[in-house]
């Protein structure tokens, strides 16, 4: 429970000395809201906070106050009736920061006299919410790519830088186109008989008989 005060009060240490300093606008200061003014001008060196107040003064029933966005401020497009402010002295609260536009919706005053505001709103007295804690991003998984066929690679045979070049061939001698072709056959030449006995030689006797051995006297 006191931690809950203590929080209260640190908001309201900072915030209230901010809504004590809010500064009211009377838009277009003596002139009013009103036509044939610029109003970008007036606003130019102006420095408006959250907190502050803008105040449209203008004759009852001759203008009102639309608030509109950036597109509407452009073309000065006309907001349905029951959204303008018709008092003659109203009061708009800048409560939020960032751009505000508002334009006169009565007739053609925005478009042909330019009866039109923008202001940019900051926080009170440079006091920024702290940014929100960014989450990390996580990448998106990439689809995976259909697969292809690898088609093996043949290894470059490497080339030995030792090895010597191979010497150039030589040429083939060409035959000689007056060379004699080969005969198809050659004739045998006979052989010589051999030289026969002469016919006188007697032949060998057919048989020769044997001596008869003479028995060896014996001793007495």
């Amino acid at each position: 429970m006191a931690s809950n005060k203590l929080v209260m009060l640190t908001i309201v240490a900072i915030f209230l000395p901010a809504m004590a300093l809010a500064t009211d606008y009377i838009v277009g200061d003596d002139s009013g809201w009103t036509t044939g003014f610029d109003y970008q001008a007036w606003a130019k060196d102006k420095v408006f906070r959250v907190g502050d107040k803008l105040v449209f003064q203008y004759p009852k029933g001759y203008h009102n106050v639309f608030k509109v966005n950036g597109t509407g401020f452009k073309n000065c497009d006309i907001p349905p009736e029951n959204q303008a402010l018709t008092s003659g002295n109203d009061t708009i609260v800048l409560k939020t920061p960032g751009k505000k536009w508002y334009i006169c919706g009565v007739a053609s005053h925005c478009s042909m006299y330019a009866q039109k505001l923008t202001v940019f709103v900051q926080y009170p007295f440079g006091l920024a919410p702290a940014p929100a804690p960014t989450q990390p991003s996580v990448p998106a998984t990439p689809a995976p790519a259909p697969r292809l066929p690898v088609t093996p690679s043949v290894p470059a045979t490497p080339t030995q830088h030792w090895a010597p070049t191979p010497a150039p061939s030589m040429p083939t001698t060409p035959t000689q186109p007056w060379a004699p072709a080969p005969a198809p056959w050659a004739p045998t030449t006979p052989s010589v008989p051999a030289t026969p006995s002469e016919p006188w030689a007697p032949g060998p006797a057919p048989w020769t008989p044997a001596t008869p051995s003479v028995p060896t006297t014996p001793y007495i």
